[in-house]
């Protein structure tokens, strides 16, 4: 025990004889394992962002709207527009064996709100009861629908936050009374807050029974079913299953009006899941790239380290020499060297990895809310694994191969170096 004691205090005390050589070196690994973290926490904040703007959207949903149905595959004439319906949706809920959940809903942008203080704009959307366990629709005050409202056709209202505040500034709005287009409507309850920064797209929407709003504000327009509504939105049973859900959506919209389910281009659909795994292959490719690129960083310190160590070697000659014929061992001299390697990419290491959790903690403060649409960088333990790997690796490397030199330097050899 006290001969490596000693051993490491002579490993001290060879890096501190080179003060600066030793820092720089030191700044290069420390620079890049910094430099490996922070690139990949970057692609991660980017990637849980989008993942969080499409959690607030909702949870693995698939959007379809009405279409248009050539008259001909991948022609532009002729084209046939249909609009989906009610009866499509309870179609979907009754047939579609890959679809746990299905909800309808009519929105419409043209209906004025009023309340005894003021008036907004907005969306009015007709929603069925189980609209939030698709889309995301906390509570912040009172309640949302519940069947009684559906069933009686109830002139009930949710506000939205913004909406909230438009038509009550300052001034309590649950059990208050807005009017829609001259109807008046109850308020039942208020939502908090949803998205980021100026996005206030959601938090000017309200929200009524859909039966209520099929009797007083329906689509119109040529050849609109009583039942159209704006939009169909449903769960497949797993995200895994997605396409067959889409297949069978397809299958049983085309047959209820009158087209090949084979044509796709009669369909308008955006697929959450599909985007998810999407934005994952990027980051995913984007966080192999950067990787890439601080491993490349890190292999480059770690050639610093032996060309400093082999250029320690060689000053150090005639002094392992002496020690040699003082009776020094040659595992003595190798677990010397070996460890003055490793020690210079070790503490290099932990510097770089404290140095960047601080950056990214720092930037977390900064962006705050972040309201940006990306979250700050943060720590990623893969990552801070990978760069601790490819260090000790490096400095197994930067220690052994000058370590070795220098123990089989013999001893009168040595002292007769210049």
């Amino acid at each position: 025990m006290r001969a490596f004691l000693d051993i490491l205090d002579q490993v001290y005390q060879s890096i501190t004889a080179n003060k600066l050589r030793s820092f720089l070196t030191m700044f290069g690994i420390a620079w890049g394992v910094a430099s490996l973290l922070l690139l990949i926490g970057l692609g991660e904040g980017f990637r849980s962002g989008q993942r969080r703007g499409l959690s607030e959207l909702g949870t693995d949903f698939i959007m379809m709207f009405g279409g248009t149905i050539p008259a001909l595959p991948n022609q532009h004439t002729g084209m046939m527009p249909y609009k989906l319906t009610l009866g499509d949706a309870e179609a979907i809920r009754d047939q579609a064996a890959h679809v746990r959940n299905v909800t309808a809903l009519i929105n419409r942008g043209d209906l004025k709100e009023v309340s005894e203080y003021s008036s907004a704009g907005g969306a009015v959307i007709g929603v069925q009861l189980n609209f939030p366990e698709i889309r995301h629709l906390p509570i912040a005050q009172g309640r949302f629908l519940n069947e009684q409202d559906i069933a009686l056709k109830r002139q009930v209202v949710f506000l939205g936050q913004k909406n909230n505040r438009l038509l009550f500034p300052g001034r309590p709005s649950v059990g208050s009374f807005i009017t829609l287009n001259g109807y008046r409507f109850q308020v039942i309850g208020v939502a908090p807050h949803i998205g980021r920064g100026n996005d206030d797209g959601d938090n000017q929407k309200i929200y009524i029974p859909l039966t209520t709003m099929l009797e007083l504000f329906p689509l119109k327009g040529e050849n609109i079913p009583q039942d159209a509504v704006s939009s169909i939105q449903y769960q497949p049973l797993t995200e895994d299953v997605n396409e067959a859900a889409k297949v069978d959506v397809h299958r049983i919209v085309a047959a209820r009006h009158n087209f090949d389910a084979g044509n796709k281009e009669a369909f308008e659909e955006w697929d959450t899941i599909k985007s998810q795994r999407t934005i994952g292959v990027i980051f995913t490719a984007m966080d192999v790239f950067l990787g890439g690129v601080g491993i490349v960083t890190l292999a480059l310190g770690a050639v610093g380290i032996i060309n400093i160590m082999l250029v320690t070697v060689t000053e150090r000659t005639k002094e392992i020499g002496l020690r040699k014929a003082l009776g020094a061992t040659n595992r003595s001299i190798l677990i010397q060297f070996f460890l003055e390697g490793l020690m210079l990419t070790g503490i290099s290491g932990i510097i770089g990895i404290a140095g960047a959790a601080a950056l990214m903690f720092a930037l977390g403060k900064a962006v705050g809310n972040n309201d940006m649409g990306f979250d700050p960088p943060r720590l990623v333990p893969w990552s801070a694994a990978m760069a601790l790997g490819t260090l000790a690796l490096s400095g197994v490397i930067a220690g052994i191969y000058p370590a070795h030199r220098a123990a089989m330097l013999e001893p009168v050899e040595a002292l007769r170096k210049e």
